[in-house]
């Protein structure tokens, strides 16, 4: 039997069109890779409440979801991750980075050049329509 994480994750979008990513730190799991920010969903919790909580933990700013991608299941080694993408925008706080090593803001093109976190890439090929 495969162990499934359903995980959240926000593709931020800032009001000049560029999208926020952050790259993992050289001590998590997949160091260096880039990804978009979230998290696990706790049970009992909704993935938009997941995401919520992730935000305000990780990048120390709230959130409004604008939309929604389709999910997508990614195996690694040892658990699939079902991949939950939400759009959203930052409505209040400074980002201020918890776990990451960095961050970015970039534009569809640049996103493309990133070295991603193997669950990440098809959210990234369907939101920038590659």
């Amino acid at each position: 039997m495969t162990n499934v994480k359903d995980v959240a994750c926000a593709i931020i979008t800032s009001p000049e069109g560029k999208t926020l990513v952050v790259q993992r730190s050289a001590k998590m799991l997949l160091p260096l890779k880039w990804e978009f920010p979230g998290g696990k969903v706790e049970p009992g919790e909704t993935p938009a409440a997941c995401l919520a909580r992730e935000i305000g933990e990780e990048l120390q700013v709230r959130i409004r979801i604008t939309g929604e991608l389709r999910p997508r299941e990614y195996a690694y080694e040892t658990v699939t991750i079902r991949l939950i993408p939400f759009l959203a925008e930052i409505t209040a706080g400074e980002i201020f980075l918890h776990e990451h090593a960095d961050l970015g803001w970039f534009t569809h093109a640049e996103l493309l050049l990133l070295d991603w976190a193997a669950a990440d890439v098809a959210v990234v090929r369907e939101y920038t329509g590659r």
